[in-house]
C-alpha cells in the first residue's frame, strides 16, 4: 500500500510517522509514504502556489497548475515503480466531501493506497477539482486549516488494519463501529490494580466465565450506544442484528430525563 501525500507542509507528517504503534508499517514500508510540495513544481524565485480569488472575497485559493504539475510527476513515479493498469485516485480533504467512518476506513485498508491532496487557504481552484480529483472525504461538519491532520486520521485508521501492525491480530475486530459488534459502540475496559481509588472491577470480568463476561460486555456496549449514539443502535435494529436479549436489556435501561 502507498500514500502520496500533496502537501504544503510535509514536515507535520516526519513525526506522525515515527511514532505509536502504526511506525512500524510506515518504516517497513508495508505502508509506503512519500510527501510532495507543490512549491517544488512552481515557476519562479517565490514559488508561488496560491493567488487572489476573482471575483474578490477574503484569503488566497492554491492555483491549479503547480497542483498538476505534482499530480504528473507522482503519476509518472507510481507508474515507473510498477502501479498497474488503475491509477491511484486523487483524494481532496474537503467539506463537500462525504464523511469518512469505519466503512470508509475498511474499503481504503483493502485497496492499494491513494494520492493525498491536502487543501490550505480558501481551497483549490475548482478547475483542478473538476478535472483530477476522483473522491472528496470530510473529517466531519467543521472547517480545519488544512488537510494534513484529516490525513493523518485517515491514512492511520487505515494502517491499523493492515496484517500485523497491531500487536494482537485480532484487537481491531471489536474496535466500536466494527462489524463484529454490529456497528456499535465499544464496552469499558479496565486493567490493574483490581481496586481503584475505591472503585473496582466489574465481578464480571473477574469472574472467569467467558459466557457471563460476552453478555456483560454486550450489555455495556448497548448502554454506551443507546446513551451517546442511539442512531447506532436504530441502524443495527434495521439490519436485524439485535436480538431478543439484546431488546430486553434496552427496554431496560433507565430512561433519559
Amino acid at each position: 500500500m502507498r500514500f502520496d501525500i500533496i502537501t504544503l507542509f510535509p514536515e507535520l507528517f516526519a513525526p506522525f510517522l515515527e511514532v505509536g504503534v502504526t511506525r512500524r508499517a510506515y518504516q517497513s514500508g508495508q505502508v509506503a509514504v512519500h510527501c510532495w510540495n507543490p512549491r517544488d513544481y512552481a515557476p519562479g524565485n517565490y514559488r508561488r502556489v496560491d493567488d487572489r480569488p476573482f471575483g474578490g472575497g477574503p484569503g488566497m485559493v492554491m492555483m491549479a497548475q503547480p497542483l498538476a504539475d505534482c499530480l504528473a510527476a507522482i503519476r509518472a513515479q507510481r507508474a515507473q515503480a510498477g502501479e498497474g493498469d488503475r491509477p491511484a485516485p486523487l483524494v481532496l480533504f474537503s467539506p463537500i466531501g462525504r464523511a469518512i467512518n469505519h466503512g470508509e476506513v475498511q474499503a481504503w485498508s483493502d485497496s492499494q493506497g491513494a494520492i493525498l491532496l491536502c487543501g490550505r487557504y480558501e481551497g483549490v481552484d475548482q478547475r483542478f477539482i473538476d478535472q483530477f480529483v476522483d473522491v472528496q472525504l470530510s473529517l466531519g461538519d467543521f472547517v480545519l486549516s488544512g488537510g494534513e491532520i484529516a490525513a493523518m486520521a485517515l491514512m492511520d485508521a487505515v494502517t491499523r488494519l493492515q496484517p500485523g501492525v497491531l500487536h494482537d491480530e485480532g484487537s481491531h475486530q471489536l474496535d466500536s463501529f466494527n462489524p463484529a459488534l454490529d456497528g456499535l459502540l465499544d464496552c469499558p475496559h479496565y486493567t490493574r490494580p483490581e481496586v481503584w481509588n475505591g472503585q473496582p472491577v466489574p465481578a464480571e470480568l473477574l469472574s472467569g466465565h467467558h459466557a457471563h463476561i460476552e453478555r456483560w460486555r454486550r450489555e455495556q456496549s448497548l448502554r454506551i450506544t443507546a446513551g451517546h449514539r442511539p442512531e447506532l443502535l436504530e441502524a443495527a435494529r434495521t439490519r436485524g442484528q439485535l436480538t431478543r436479549k439484546d431488546e430486553q436489556v434496552l427496554a431496560n435501561l433507565p430512561k433519559p430525563l
